[in-house]
């Protein structure tokens, strides 16, 4: 089966990585690449693609600083020229971007069979944009592939048993990476000697959801917690272009220690030595939890619930007494892991081991 996979934002980059690798292991599958250009700047791209080794992109659509609408609108048209030039037999698409649906929607139109990596996520928050994309690509997908149970419970509470698609529960591909490239990370990076924190406690942090960048007030409140905790134990900020330009934009200041979007290695490395994470990224509560990071997330919803319910993760919102709270709730206690909620490094496997029986 010739397989055309859609990527295009940094999270979908590491889970590429890891079923790339499993799909050449795998007899009976051609991998064709598309990269549609939706994380453009280099250190959010391309270093990726040379840190883990993942197959140059065969077709890169550069299709980037747009609208929603207009970004999905033109992704959808050049996705399907690829389609129509390659007729694979299956699209398979990651995640919740807009690189997600539109590869999902393109292929749909042509009849042609969706694998959906990460299905049946929700934080059952629509003013999300990612919640649509995941819902809609969710709805026309032909195999979902689940990274939990919870996973799979939404789409039974969505009536999926009724409709013509399959759910497989396979684990999450992104502990596959994190496990992979580990070792990798603490050899190349050196990122903490050249900021002067190699050897010193500090907590890591992001900060780049729309929900919370594009509300001052949200923005305000979460960088004035940051602030804080910053005058007891030093705050490392990967600083996110969006981000920059919104604190600028609204003249909020940042006092904490910046850094420049890191590439895969280098965000293991900082994460492997933090003290606590905070952060409103999906990808990074869960690498918290691989590595034994406790997490305080900058959401008011999170679909990982399993990290909260496990007592991993804590939401604080944009509340900045709540993140001081969790910060200090978490602060000095020993981690404790139980029996492996993401499938234990091998959903990958699975994933390239179903869809050659497809």
């Amino acid at each position: 089966m010739k397989l055309l996979t859609i990527i295009g934002a940094r999270p979908q980059f590491v889970k590429a990585a890891a079923v790339s690798r499993a799909l050449r292991a795998q007899a009976g599958i051609e991998e064709k690449l598309v990269h549609t250009g939706q994380h453009f700047d280099a250190n959010m791209s391309d270093i990726f693609f040379e840190e883990m080794d993942i197959p140059v992109p065969d077709y890169h659509l550069d299709i980037n600083s747009l609208s929603h609408g207009a970004m999905t609108g033109r992704m959808l048209e050049r996705i399907e020229e690829v389609l129509q030039a390659e007729r694979p037999g299956g699209v398979l698409v990651y995640g919740d971007t807009n690189s997600t649906l539109a590869g999902a929607l393109a292929a749909k139109k042509m009849h042609i069979p969706v694998f959906h990596v990460e299905a049946g996520l929700r934080s059952f928050n629509m003013e999300m944009p990612e919640e649509i994309n995941r819902i809609l690509t969710d709805r026309i997908s032909d195999v979902l592939f689940c990274p939990t149970q919870t996973a799979v419970d939404n789409l039974a509470r969505e009536g999926f048993a009724h409709f013509d698609n399959e759910i497989v529960l396979c684990g999450d591909v992104m502990e596959d990476a994190a496990m992979y490239y580990a070792g990798r990370a603490a050899e190349k990076s050196t990122i903490l000697k050249q900021s002067g924190m190699q050897n010193r406690s500090y907590y890591l942090c992001t900060l780049h959801r729309q929900e919370n960048t594009d509300v001052p007030e949200r923005l305000g409140a979460i960088v004035g917690a940051l602030n804080a905790l910053h005058r007891d134990m030093p705050v490392l900020l990967p600083l996110h272009p969006r981000t920059r330009k919104m604190l600028d934009l609204h003249g909020i200041r940042l006092e904490v220690d910046i850094l420049p979007p890191l590439g895969y290695f280098d965000m293991l490395h900082v994460l492997q030595n933090a003290s606590i994470v905070l952060t409103d990224s999906g990808g990074l509560q869960k690498e918290a939890y691989f590595f034994n990071k406790y997490c305080v997330t900058l959401r008011d919803q999170t679909e990982w619930t399993e990290l909260v319910d496990n007592g991993y993760n804590r939401l604080a919102g944009a509340d900045g007494e709540r993140i001081l709270s969790a910060v200090h709730f978490f602060a000095g206690k020993v981690f404790h892991k139980g029996a492996s909620l993401y499938g234990g490094g091998r959903a990958a496997e699975r994933i390239a081991k179903h869809l050659a029986g497809f």
